[in-house]
This record gives structure tokens, sequence and C-alpha cells, in this order.
């Protein structure tokens, strides 16, 4: 344990395992040093499975709410100028923008498949959490589950964003078309 009491010692290499899906300390480890590490933790929030916040910073925003989820299912995990992490969090924050809405938070829910590289998921997740810094958005809770090798290849990812919408501010995607050059 470290001096804040989290678990640590998952390490940089190694590979998921089904221990880290099991709830216990292979857990507690996957989550502290992976996703804590890189989406951050307000210690003075207890870790639960599910984020608040204050009406009034929505209400600042707009008179409405806007939600919406999405699922990333891409092979290879990375690619050419991006990865699976960096499409997840752009591809919500979208569905918000194109709605009228300013995105707000973000969760994120993580089926990891026993033998996926801690290297490969680390690299993932840090470019989620640059990627929602840039945008000046925060993710705040997630799931993460693990299936038996072959289950899934290698990483999904679902993302649910919350954000509000300005008074009198319509749907951007009505009327949208090609853009022509």
């Amino acid at each position: 344990m470290n001096a804040a009491g989290r678990i640590t010692g998952i390490g940089q290499g190694g590979h998921i395992t089904l221990a880290h899906g099991g709830g216990g300390t292979a857990m507690r480890a996957l989550i502290d040093d992976v996703f804590l590490q890189a989406f951050g933790h307000d210690p003075a929030v207890a870790l639960e499975d599910q984020a608040r916040f204050p009406l009034a910073r929505f209400a600042a925003g707009g008179d409405r709410l806007a939600f919406t989820t999405d699922a990333f299912v891409v092979e290879p995990l990375e690619f050419p100028g991006g990865d699976i992490g960096t499409l997840a969090v752009c591809g919500t924050i979208n569905d918000l923008a194109v709605g009228g809405a300013r995105p707000v938070a973000l969760s994120a829910a993580f089926i990891l498949a026993e033998g996926l590289e801690l290297a490969t998921l680390r690299r993932i997740v840090a470019s989620m959490a640059a990627c929602a810094r840039h945008a000046g958005v925060r993710i705040v809770t997630g799931d993460t589950k693990v299936v038996p090798r072959g289950a899934c290849d290698g990483l999904f990812i679902t993302t649910t964003g919350i954000g509000s919408c300005a008074r009198g501010v319509t749907s951007a995607s009505r009327g949208a078309g090609p853009v022509m050059s």
C-alpha cells in the first residue's frame, strides 16, 4: 500500500488476468494503478459506482440535460492517429456537441480480455485521459469487467456522456448535411 492507503504493485508489464475482474486485491490494484492514475480522483470523494454533481453546475450551462451512450469495438485497438480510447472519448463528446450540448462529464466501462497487455491498456487509458482533459471534460466514473481469453478482441469500451444545453439551443444535427469542397 502507498501512503494514501491505495494498493499498488500491479507493475508496468504483464497481462490482464481473470483475477483483475474478481473484485479483490488484483482488481483494486488495476483500478488504482491504471484508471485512477490516468483519470485522477479527488481523495475527499469516496470511490463509489457513481458520480454526483451539484445541479447548479448544470443549471449554469443551460436549462436542459443531454445524455448519450456509445460502445466502441475496433480492431486494431491502436491505429495511426489514435486508438479505441481516443475514439470513445471523441465520439461521445461529439454526440453531445452535435445535439447542441456542452459536454460536462463521461463515464467509461471497459470489457477487458484475459491476456490483454497491461502496457496496451495503460496507453489507451492515458490517451482517453489526455483527450478528455483537452476537451475540458472529466471521466468521473466507470466499470471494469474481465472476460476469458477469446471472448472479446482485447478491449471493448462503452462511454456515456452528460452535458447541458443552453436555453434556446436546438439540436445542431438538424439540417446537417455533407460538406462540399
